[in-house]
């Protein structure tokens, strides 16, 4: 059997791809939809979680609340996590498909 007689090979030589590649980018594209909608819901969460922060700053004469800082590092790991998802940078998707950490 030479090269051109592999139907795999062959259908890869004109830009046909297997069904299972297909398959996991339809998936790959369903999961890209839903965390762009939980990244927009992550940018609103991250504004008013901002603007809570400065009035507790404001109101405490600039202390920040450790849990409100702790809970806007989590947002922005999760914010990378999904970002670098997005533009195929890495295959692990953000949580709550994996662990936060």
């Amino acid at each position: 059997m030479s090269r051109n007689d592999d139907p795999q090979i062959e259908g890869r030589l004109h830009g046909e791809q297997p069904e299972a590649e297909k398959t996991n980018l339809l998936e790959r594209l369903l999961y890209m939809v839903l965390i762009a909608v939980m990244l927009s819901f992550a940018s609103t969460i991250l504004t008013a979680v901002t603007v809570i922060q400065f009035i507790v700053m404001l109101v405490s004469r600039g202390e920040p609340n450790e849990r409100l800082a702790d809970f806007g590092t989590d947002l922005g790991i999760w914010i990378a996590k999904a970002a670098r998802y997005q533009v195929a940078a890495s295959e692990v998707k953000p949580w709550p498909w994996t662990d936060l950490d």
